[in-house]
């Protein structure tokens, strides 16, 4: 496997499990509690420092660049943030 081939199936990977996150997350909004539940936030913080982990392994081992590292985690992070939002907006109109 060539180190393009190997640093498009290492990117393959981790927006895969970005995605896999966001719906776990989407799903616990529903079944959890509302966005306010300290429950719902220790499941968000705890799924993006393990997949801010899983990149930086990425990262070290040259499969990524270090900026397409961060910009998978922010990119994770600012769909969470809107499915934050979202339950928000949601909770204010009751």
């Amino acid at each position: 496997m060539t180190d393009d081939q190997q640093a498009i199936t290492a990117d393959m990977v981790l927006q895969d499990d970005a995605d896999k996150i966001e719906e776990l997350v989407n799903k616990q909004r529903v079944s959890l509690c509302l966005s306010q539940c300290p429950a719902f936030e220790e499941v968000v913080d705890t799924q993006v420092f393990g997949y801010s982990k899983e990149v930086m392994l990425a990262v070290r081992l040259n499969l990524i660049p270090e900026e397409q590292g961060h910009n998978l985690v922010r990119d994770l992070e600012q769909r969470l943030n809107a499915i934050y939002a979202d339950s928000f907006d949601k909770q204010k109109q009751k």
